[in-house]
């Protein structure tokens, strides 16, 4: 799949209330991020660069350097400025005064051609005499999307203040809603699912979220380019062989951060009983155990160096145990769970008879796929520290998938242990009543608030750019609640059977009844949020949703 250039422009203002941005909503039709809330965007234009004749203020080697490309930066902003005119109806432009376009200037009745391509911004420019500054507006953020959606495109963010005396509105084809809104209140909206935000413009929104004026957020933007986001391919080994991974790709981020200088070293392949060093002092060990629910087995965590510490032993699997005696010597202080499905903690009785270990996690709640077996000697709450001999454990309470899951921070390599509350390649089972979406949701959100630099996961590689995991299932899981609500909304009343065909109609009906799942803890969550009730076995809208 093609990824294609794109650019966008966020525009601010100050206001009484602070400063605030333009989000126009997507139309609920579109391919891409339907109903999302938006900045203004798109592709960038073949045509886009003869608009270079008429920009001014910097130069296409001055951006692109500040951009990190060879060349073509100017037109990733003309791009951005020619779709905030065709989207939004705000153009960034000065007439021959050098003054900027007024709300009543008459080249705001060529909006419509240059969104329907019978004009390009160069020739709205010769025949209104304009100039686009591009000292006006500073580099933001660079995001690629990531593998998995029906269209992928490597998109620049851009910043600008409004022109004062220009008011924005939605085209009404592609975008069907506009808001001025503060950040912090648009990120709220997100949180409380009143408004559908992608993940780019999350990060951008928390960015803009710092700053009280625009003045402040331009003179920082100017001054602090972003770093290049990773786009250069990365070598690694699969079965023997060279191969080239492309940034997106599920061992990317771990042979990035264990070959840094690009040698080609690291694998591309999880092989159950083959020990890999992820961290200084962190070895991984897979069980195996690969299957759907597994992807290629569990992780078992060994931290230490002569005293060790054993984090999710796994299953009770006699080649896997003794697989984790060999590697310690038998010299295990600790065990620590982060919860207690099949997969995750049967190991533990077998080590703790072996070595005399204590254990730490919370007991099994009832469910036939929890371990009833498992029993601990100590049962930390959320920000208890656990001494190991790689560093210092913090543990942190994130129900959920499991009423009794536990992350685990390594502090001192910000390394984020996170069981099955992120998983690599696959959404989590929130399956009630054990599971439980809202809890999941607001468990994302704590994690959010501590310094992460890796996610290790219990099912795949090494994860970086954690925030934008954990923003993704966020996003993921309120695009589907979106989803739910409005379907419930145009049933009326609804059997969690019809509403599953409904709201999971872009999954094969075969997987209708796991998908039920999924469907009523999406409900439940509406409930405790006062957007859904039911009665006997119907659902029903409430005036809020």
């Amino acid at each position: 799949m093609d990824i294609r250039p794109a650019a966008t422009l966020v525009l601010t203002k100050d206001t009484t209330e602070g400063l605030q941005v333009l989000l126009l909503q997507r139309t609920w039709e579109a391919v891409f991020m339907p109903g999302f809330f938006v900045f203004p965007g798109g592709s960038v234009d073949e045509q886009d660069i003869q608009g270079r004749a008429y920009a001014i203020g910097r130069g296409d080697s001055d951006i692109s350097q500040t951009m990190s490309l060879d060349e073509g930066g100017a037109d990733y902003m003309l791009a951005a400025v020619r779709e905030c005119f065709e989207e939004a109806g705000v153009l960034l432009a000065l007439d021959e005064q050098d003054q900027p376009v007024a709300g009543d200037h008459p080249v705001h009745e060529d909006r419509d051609a240059l969104f329907r391509g019978e004009l390009t911004l160069s020739e709205v420019c010769q025949r209104h005499k304009l100039t686009i500054p591009l000292d006006r507006l500073a580099y933001l953020g660079h995001w690629i999307t990531p593998p998995g959606p029906p269209r992928r495109f490597d998109t620049r963010f851009f910043v600008t203040v409004a022109p004062d005396d220009q008011l924005a509105s939605h085209d009404g084809v592609e975008t069907i809603d506009h808001a001025w809104i503060s950040p912090s209140e648009a990120l709220e909206d997100h949180r409380c699912g009143r408004r559908l935000l992608g993940l780019p413009t999350i990060r951008t929104l928390r960015i803009l979220s710092d700053f009280d004026t625009t003045e402040a957020l331009m003179r920082y933007a100017h001054a602090n380019p972003p770093e290049p986001y990773p786009s250069k391919p990365w070598p690694a080994l699969k079965k023997g062989k060279s191969v080239i991974l492309e940034p997106g790709a599920p061992a990317y981020d771990e042979a990035a951060k264990l070959d840094p200088e690009g040698e080609g070293s690291t694998h591309a392949e999880i092989v159950p009983g083959e020990p890999v060093e992820v961290a200084a002092g962190v070895v991984r060990l897979t069980a195996p155990n690969p299957g759907m629910m597994t992807g290629p087995g569990t992780n078992t965590y060994v931290l230490g160096h002569k005293r060790f510490t054993v984090l999710d032993p796994g299953p009770d699997n006699s080649a896997h145990i003794d697989r984790i005696l060999e590697l310690t010597g038998g010299a295990i202080d600790k065990v620590v769970v982060t919860h207690t499905h099949l997969d995750h903690s049967p190991a533990v009785a077998a080590l703790k008879a072996g070595t005399g270990c204590r254990v730490y996690g919370w007991p099994a709640p009832a469910g036939a796929s929890q371990d009833q077996t498992f029993v601990p000697d100590e049962e930390p709450v959320d920000g208890d520290l656990i001494a190991t001999d790689a560093g210092t454990l913090k543990v942190l309470h994130t129900p959920g998938h499991a009423s009794n899951h536990l992350c685990y921070l390594l502090m001192e390599q910000e390394l984020l242990f996170s069981g099955d509350h992120i998983m690599q390649g696959s959404t989590v089972v929130i399956n009630p009543p054990d599971g439980d979406m809202k809890a999941y949701l607001e468990s994302l959100y704590d994690l959010l608030d501590e310094p992460v630099r890796y996610i290790a996961p219990a099912h795949g590689f090494l994860m970086g750019h954690p925030e934008a995991v954990i923003d993704y299932l966020i996003t993921h899981r309120l695009a589907r609640e979106h989803k739910v609500a409005r379907v419930l909304k145009s049933l009326t009343t609804a059997s969690l059977r019809d509403l599953t065909a409904e709201a999971y109609d872009d999954v094969p009906a075969a997987i209708h009844g796991v998908a039920s799942r999924s469907a009523l803890a999406h409900l439940l969550k509406l409930e405790a949020d006062g957007r859904a009730s039911r009665k006997d076995d119907t659902w029903h809208a409430t005036q809020h949703t």
